[in-house]
């Protein structure tokens, strides 16, 4: 752990070796270069054989690497009828495999409004997540799901969404920074205050201990009016670090932060550094 958050990639690393490949091979390279956390990226689909999930959460044992599961992207919480019954498999295929192999929580993308209302689309959206839960705590399976703060005002996801979904036990927000920078289209939520009011908001809905087990992505990103364009390196971007990193030091966070920059593991190293350095301030 660094400080109070460990620091890692959103998938496998760049740059990890051909031998061991895959998700054990990227445990083993964060590892060496002294990042501590891991979302396996399942984002087209969870196709993870019982052997290599094993072997998945020994590398993760062995090294100290905490993980968590990016769930495929074609989750929608609001899908119509017919179409739900497939997300609803894609999201517990991803928390079952994603246990199997060390896991603690799976991240998701909530879906979209479908120019509804966000409150008419949460009363459609709540049971069908707490069916999820309840169906995982049946099976001994104590995964967090964790829908994702999204980076646009279409979509499904604001932080009020997220914390409206974590009445839900078993159930609490992946708090994507760059996102809930770029989603109100205009430069805001970039300043101390701002990321103080969000982080009370979270301690309100969810209590003062959640902000111990915070599981955050982080890196720059493009947006127009309409949000979010694409991710930049955080150096490349106009995100204010500092701001951030002020709110999460003056709340006493931890949890994970884990990155999700074109360059991964180097802008993840990039941004625990400068973690590091604030703190020893």
């Amino acid at each position: 752990m660094t400080g109070t958050f460990r620091f890692g990639t959103v998938g496998t690393p760049k740059n990890k070796p051909k031998s061991p490949g895959g998700s054990v091979g990227g445990i083993y390279y964060l590892d060496e270069i002294g990042l501590r956390a891991m979302e396996l990226g399942w984002v087209r689909s969870v196709r993870v054989s019982d052997k290599t999930a094993q072997s998945i959460k020994e590398a993760a044992e062995d090294r100290d690497v905490a993980l968590s599961v990016h769930a495929p992207y074609y989750i929608n919480l609001n899908a119509d009828d017919e179409e739900w019954p497939k997300s609803r498999k894609r999201l517990m295929d991803a928390a079952r495999a994603g246990y199997a192999s060390g896991a603690t929580d799976i991240v998701f993308h909530p879906g979209s409004y479908f120019e509804s209302d966000p409150e008419k689309v949460l009363k459609v959206v709540m049971p069908r997540l707490e069916g999820c839960v309840e169906e995982l705590r049946a099976e001994n399976n104590p995964v967090i799901l964790r829908p994702e703060t999204m980076g646009k005002g279409a979509m499904l996801g604001s932080l009020e969404d997220t914390l409206e979904m974590s009445v839900i036990e078993g159930v609490e927000p992946c708090l994507d920074f760059a996102h809930l920078h770029a989603r109100p289209g205009d430069g805001s939520m970039n300043t101390t205050r701002e990321w103080l009011e969000a982080l009370d908001a979270y301690k309100t809905a969810l209590g003062e201990s959640s902000l111990k087990r915070l599981h955050c992505h982080l890196s720059g990103i493009e947006y127009t009016e309409k949000g979010e364009q694409n991710h930049l390196v955080i150096a490349e971007s106009d995100f204010d670090l500092d701001a951030l990193f002020a709110a999460l030091l003056e709340v006493d966070a931890a949890g994970r932060i884990l990155c999700e920059s074109p360059t991964l593991e180097e802008d993840a190293l990039t941004i625990q550094n400068a973690w590091l350095e604030f703190i020893d301030q």
